[in-house]
């Protein structure tokens, strides 16, 4: 028991030496204090295992919690998926930090040699996959837990040109073996603050929410229908 605390205790202090983010620096600092193992066990004892949904967990540093660390590395993986040169879009939700992983996503992206295009703002999901077909992108990001409890946050993406996507799987969720293509990408990543993180980041095109908005608006819905417009949050 004592030695497992210990293991999970230096697996702590490495994070912590290579954690590219102050604020879950502090938390972890303050965690490795408190004495609580427990916790240690349930952030350093797993971690966030990439899939078709992507990744999902609570905020919090560690491997086993969605972080910058976190979605730093994905990035990584998922440009070693699409390869240089390629464009890949990046947007987020409204959820906290959000916006914060999203940007960081899309530095690595530009510091892997492809080329990512943000989203300007907070948007839904489905405004990423048309962004994904629209731009003829390679693959597309969305920072969403999509209806996760408020703690969490989560990393989904979209398949693009990249890979042997078939027309119509362009602008949907990745599926095998692409997601096992970019977990094993991931695995072969270095520490977080060990990625290069550029600045050649382009806007998304003006215009592009509209866009997305008339091309809704346009799709048939048959005559046999009077409701115009359905409004749910989920």
């Amino acid at each position: 028991m004592e030695e497992t605390a210990a293991v999970l205790r230096d697996r702590a202090r490495e994070w912590l030496a290579h954690d590219p983010d102050p604020a879950t620096r502090a938390e972890l600092i303050a965690l490795l204090d408190s004495g609580d193992d427990a916790a240690l066990a349930d952030r350093f004892g797993a971690r966030l295992e990439f899939g078709t949904a992507g990744l999902r967990g609570e905020l919090g540093a560690g491997p086993n919690r969605m972080n910058t660390a976190v979605a730093m590395r994905a990035a990584a993986g998922v440009a070693d998926w699409v390869g240089t040169g390629a464009v890949v879009a990046v947007g987020y939700d409204a959820r906290h930090r959000s916006a914060d992983f999203a940007r960081a996503t899309a530095e690595v992206l530009a510091g892997a040699g492809c080329r990512p295009v943000l989203l300007p703002a907070p948007l839904p999901t489905p405004v990423l996959a048309y962004a994904v077909r629209r731009l003829s992108a390679a693959a597309g990001v969305m920072v969403t837990a999509s209806h996760n409890p408020a703690r969490d946050s989560g990393y989904k993406v979209f398949q693009g040109t990249a890979g042997d996507a078939a027309p119509g799987e362009v602008g949907a969720q990745i599926v095998p073996p692409s997601d096992a293509d970019i977990s094993a990408a991931i695995d072969r990543t270095p520490f977080a603050d060990e990625l290069p993180r550029g600045t050649a980041v382009a806007p998304a095109p003006e215009g592009l929410t509209a866009d997305y908005t008339a091309a809704l608006a346009a799709l048939p819905i048959g005559d046999d229908r009077d409701v115009r417009v359905c409004y749910t949050p989920l």
